[in-house]
């Protein structure tokens, strides 16, 4: 017995030492590192930097295999990552260009492969040894995009450096039941005709006050139309130029702010504002493109969708967007090709954006289609077709008096301004202070 029961131990010895070394390693332990097949392989981790998650949502859906977590997705044997900080002050720019800077020393798993940039300071990149040709990693097709989203990634040179998912003509979004009562018409090309000038424009904010309502919810909610309608670039020969555009909509916020035309002295990015596009918002227009009413109008998304519609309004302009830059030093370019050239020219793609996310895509054969296509229209627009009218609007945005300088510079003038507008401080003191701050950030820039 005393024998057997010695064979029976070392038999259970055997059968534990080969259990631990097949399942645990080599010392027994039980928090050793995953088998070699669940590991990441650094050189297949691919680096996106955003300042929110727009894009990152449309790869998620539309490009990756897989869904890891909010920040991370698989495509094929690739992990593709998402870093974001907040666009505001200038902070995504500072965290970016720190990493750019680290590029060549970064571990392989943390180099930045894509960034994404606005056309506020996206000529900062593209003028920069920070970018890469795309060309030379196999983006080569523009022939559906439109020219100034090319021309607003390509350096001085004429090297494009990335692409845009999108283009952005913008409008005015109106409320419907409010245009009917001023108006007597919510029908897009009879409101067009009544608000295509600003006189016009503020004509109609007159008797929307007469009637209770308020033409804008902010007075600092069509500052983009006007600046984008400017004549010349923030800086001239290195000294700050406020353009007559600029001018123009400074006194136009001081009217409305006084005459009760805008409902809040708050910003276009404010909970006033936001609280607005709630149906029992009192204010009958809206400004932006296809991105602000899909990404920005939640509010209205949720609570008053069908009493929306779009028209182009006082003048022609565009909004924004987001470019994909390539980041040199990369070690993914063909995966960074792959994810442009599938934003920019697959139209199974593209067409998803404009049906499902009602995007206006950087593909003129897509937005084409559904523009001629008079079964198609959006829900929250009460079934209007804006790719239509987008479309009509986009072949005429040209990309111009653009400078390294103007997210601060636009930014920073509306919040002095606002500052005036609330009462906290004079308009002289606003403008100074604006002044200041612009000299300060940029010592190579001189005012008056």
């Amino acid at each position: 017995m005393k024998k057997l029961l010695s064979i029976l131990l070392a038999m259970l010895m055997v059968f534990s030492l080969v259990g631990c070394s097949n399942g645990n390693g080599g010392n027994g332990g039980g928090n050793e590192p995953a088998p070699a097949e669940n590991t990441v392989d650094p050189e297949k981790v691919v680096n996106i930097w955003a300042w929110n998650n727009e894009f990152w949502n449309f790869l998620v859906k539309y490009y990756a295999d897989e869904k890891i977590d909010d920040t991370t997705v698989k495509k094929g044997d690739y992990v593709i990552k998402l870093t974001t900080y907040p666009s505001d002050g200038g902070a995504y720019q500072d965290a970016l260009d720190a990493a750019l800077l680290n590029q060549e020393n970064a571990p392989t798993e943390d180099k930045v492969d894509i960034f994404l940039a606005e056309a506020d300071y996206i000529l900062k990149y593209t003028d920069s040894a920070a970018t890469l040709d795309v060309k030379s990693i196999g983006v080569t097709d523009f022939s559906n995009t439109y020219p100034y989203t090319v021309q607003a990634a390509s350096d001085t040179k004429g090297v494009v450096k990335g692409v845009s998912f999108q283009c952005c003509p913008a409008v005015v979004i109106y409320r419907r039941s409010i245009a009917k009562d001023v108006l007597g018409t919510d029908d897009p090309a009879e409101v067009q005709a009544a608000l295509d000038s600003w006189d016009k424009f503020d004509a109609v904010a007159a008797q929307a006050k007469e009637k209770g309502y308020n033409m804008v919810a902010s007075p600092i909610a069509d500052y983009r139309v006007f600046s984008n309608n400017a004549s010349s670039p923030w800086v001239v020969d290195g000294k700050l130029n406020i353009d007559p555009a600029i001018e123009s909509w400074m006194e136009q916020a001081e009217t409305y702010t006084k005459e009760g035309y805008a409902k809040y002295a708050a910003g276009v990015w404010s909970e006033e504002q936001n609280s607005e596009m709630l149906s029992t918002g009192t204010s009958m227009c809206f400004f932006g493109p296809a991105w602000y009413f899909n990404f920005s109008m939640e509010n209205a998304q949720k609570d008053s969708s069908g009493d929306w519609a779009i028209c182009e309004g006082p003048a022609p302009w565009f909004w924004g967007g987001t470019w994909m830059l390539a980041a040199n030093g990369t070690d993914n370019p063909d995966v960074v090709a792959d994810i442009m050239n599938t934003f920019i020219n697959n139209e199974e793609v593209c067409s998803k954006l404009v049906t499902e996310e009602n995007q206006f895509v950087n593909n003129k054969a897509v937005n084409n289609k559904f523009a001629a296509d008079e079964s198609f229209g959006v829900e929250f627009l009460g079934g209007q077709n804006a790719t239509a009218v987008f479309a009509k609007l986009a072949d005429g945005i040209k990309f111009a008096n653009v400078t390294n300088y103007d997210q601060l510079c636009n930014e920073k003038l509306q919040e002095f301004f606002l500052e005036y507008l609330q009462g906290s401080t004079d308009k002289e003191t606003a403008l100074n202070n604006f002044k200041e701050f612009i000299t300060t950030t940029y010592p190579t820039i001189t005012a008056d």
